[in-house]
């Protein structure tokens, strides 16, 4: 087993439950953490290692023998995802060169069909880790949990679950926080996973945003009420901020936002089989043992909570 990890982006939902999950299998744990969080208030990182520095700096000072790469852009706009998830994911595939570091790279299984910046960029830190020399594994996951529970809120103040289309079109296999964890680590210690891109997915069948409404509401003990939202409404607001784009940046970063919506809203988080062009819920692969609606009932509870953020998806 590896004993030491370095967790970048330890901060964020899925980084914080590798932290908890490398403490829990007894490796030795390292976080970089960028400057402003130097205050403290970091109790979710209790037992780990912090640095505030350069990657190199961190590995120097731990004596990592890898590197679980958890960074990922807040908002998915263009200038934000090119400095993240790629300027600042090569660097540290740079430092972990220098180092002889394995390497695990927490991607997203929507790059297979890219049409929108952050995707762009994170193909582009794959393709140099890919290239890099490292034993390397790409962890490509599908929806999480937290990304699926943005309208709880909703739903508690009496107003209908939104779907697109007829709720039928796209379909995921969404995977909880601690299952991914768990599988990015054994990432580090199962020869089968090396030098691989690993599409990922939680305990299956897939599942279509129809069902994710009927789970939470189930969840909640509330009849079923659901709002369809035609497709061709967000046609009509990308079209008009992608216009306005051209003369504000600001709407230019707007209509990116807008479009990652949409691209959520028209295709599922699958294996994309190249031949057909289509999505094959059985082509993906499943690990971990919490559903989604277990999720959905221990939040109806109060026994878990999401910090949505921006990464609510409908």
């Amino acid at each position: 087993m590896t004993a030491r990890v370095l967790v970048l982006g330890a901060t964020g939902t899925i980084g914080r439950a590798v932290v908890a999950a490398a403490l829990a299998e007894g490796r030795g744990v390292d976080c970089l953490l960028r400057p402003h969080h130097a205050g403290g208030g970091h109790g979710s990182l209790e037992g780990a290692a912090l640095h505030f520095g350069t990657v190199a700096q961190a590995l120097d000072a731990g004596r990592a023998g890898a590197v679980i790469c958890c960074m990922a852009s807040r908002s998915g706009a263009p200038a934000d995802a090119w400095a993240v998830d790629h300027a600042a994911t090569v660097d540290a595939i740079a430092a972990a060169q220098d180092h002889g570091a394995q390497f695990v790279l927490l991607s997203a299984i929507c790059v297979q069909r890219p049409m929108l910046e952050f995707q762009r960029a994170k193909l582009a830190a794959e393709a140099a880790l890919a290239a890099s020399g490292l034993r390397y594994s790409i962890v490509r996951p599908t929806a999480y949990f937290k990304s699926l529970s943005g309208q709880v809120a909703r739903l508690r103040a009496g107003k209908p679950f939104l779907l697109f289309g007829d709720g039928r079109g796209t379909a995921c296999k969404p995977i909880s926080d601690g299952d991914l964890a768990r599988y990015m680590l054994g990432c580090l210690d199962d020869p089968a996973r090396g030098n691989r891109v690993l599409p990922i997915g939680g305990p299956g069948p897939a599942i279509t945003p129809l069902e994710q409404g009927a789970m939470l509401f189930d969840a909640l003990g509330m009849e079923p009420r659901y709002r369809h939202v035609p497709l061709r409404l967000m046609d009509g607001i990308v079209g008009a901020l992608a216009l306005g784009g051209r003369l504000s940046a600001r709407l230019a970063d707007k209509a990116e936002l807008a479009r990652i919506g949409r691209y959520y809203a028209t295709e599922s988080m699958l294996v994309l089989n190249p031949a057909t062009g289509r999505y094959d819920a059985d082509a993906t692969p499943e690990t971990g043992a919490e559903t989604l609606a277990a999720f959905y009932g221990r939040l109806a509870r109060g026994e878990a909570a999401v910090d949505l953020g921006a990464h609510s998806v409908f």
